[in-house]
């Protein structure tokens, strides 16, 4: 009979334990993850998805992050796929992250689309998200039941009309033809940046915008875009290039045709400056990216801290980080 008794109490315990284990799967995976590596002594991670390494723009990005977890003390993975152009190549590594036991993450998207399932599963998992750089398309986000912490990004219309602004106060009275050269088609911050440029040229006495193509970021596509406006409008004045990478395959068209056109690139690289520095592209508009990622991850790290719930109505805060325009 004691036996028996024994056998049933051990039977109700260890159901009452399965009861437990269950009831803690209620409570989302990313949370769960983080408790755990709290408990264990462990620093909550994060991770930071950049677009490429290959531009000097996103490595200083990535060494204001690594600066800023210094001071913080705290770990960050940074990644980047190998284009400007692989979304799919993005998607992944965001999708690989979701399976780790990151805290927070941060990511520039390739696209204002390409990794809003991730950003779902993310805000599923309890795990809080920070946009960088390139704005989300918030509707469809919303739409599809996610949501970011906060937006860190340069006011890109106002790098546009900074750029272009230059550009009119340099040619003065006399004015002239001017170009603008786009970045990717789509992408939010060259519209952005076009934008800005369009409206200053439009609204200014004796400038002429003739035209504003594409390049898509690329250096060889900006100087076959070039070349033709030098052909087809041989009056052209000067260029506003949407970055610094077109704004030096410009120049190299402008050298080759042997003609005078201003050319104003954005972002403020290091090759760029020292063409500036030069007397060959007339100015850059420099953004801090360096600033940016540093701030993209102090948002993130404010996220976990404070274990903000996540929220499909809240309004992510916006932080626009200045720009600077450099000239000889």
């Amino acid at each position: 009979m004691k036996k028996n008794v024994w056998l049933s109490a051990l039977l109700v315990g260890a159901l009452s334990l399965a009861a437990f284990g269950c009831s803690q799967g209620t409570n989302q995976p990313g949370q769960q993850d983080q408790a755990a590596a709290q408990a264990g002594g462990q620093k909550p991670k994060y991770a930071m998805i950049l677009k490429t390494l290959s531009n000097p723009f996103w490595v200083s990005m990535k060494e204001g992050i690594e600066k800023e977890a210094a001071k913080l003390g705290i770990q960050v993975d940074i990644l980047a796929v190998s284009s400007e152009d692989d979304t799919q190549g993005q998607l992944k590594l965001f999708e690989d992250l979701l399976n780790k036991d990151y805290a927070g993450i941060g990511v520039a998207p390739l696209s204002p689309v390409n990794v809003i399932p991730q950003i779902v599963a993310a805000n599923q998992k309890g795990i809080p998200v920070v946009n960088i750089d390139e704005k989300l398309d918030m509707q469809e986000l919303k739409n599809a039941g996610g949501n970011v912490y906060a937006f860190v990004t340069t006011d890109n219309v106002k790098v546009g009309a900074k750029g272009a602004q230059y550009i009119v106060d340099t040619l003065g009275a006399e004015g002239g033809q001017v170009a603008i050269i786009e970045g990717k088609a789509g992408n939010a911050s060259g519209e952005a940046r076009k934008q800005g440029a369009e409206e200053v040229f439009k609204s200014a006495k004796g400038i002429e915008l003739v035209a504003s193509q594409p390049a898509d970021w690329d250096r060889i596509k900006a100087l076959d875009v070039t070349t033709n406006l030098i052909q087809r409008y041989p009056e052209l004045k000067a260029i506003y290039a949407a970055n610094d990478t077109m704004a030096l395959g410009a120049l190299e068209a402008v050298k080759n045709a042997n003609k005078k056109i201003l050319v104003v690139g954005t972002d403020g690289t290091p090759e760029a400056v020292e063409s500036v520095k030069k007397g060959e592209l007339a100015a850059t508009v420099a953004q801090d990216p360096a600033q940016i990622g540093a701030t993209s991850l102090d948002k993130l790290k404010e996220a976990v801290d404070k274990k903000v719930p996540f929220s499909i109505d809240a309004e992510p805060e916006t932080i626009a980080v200045d720009s600077q325009l450099i000239t000889k």
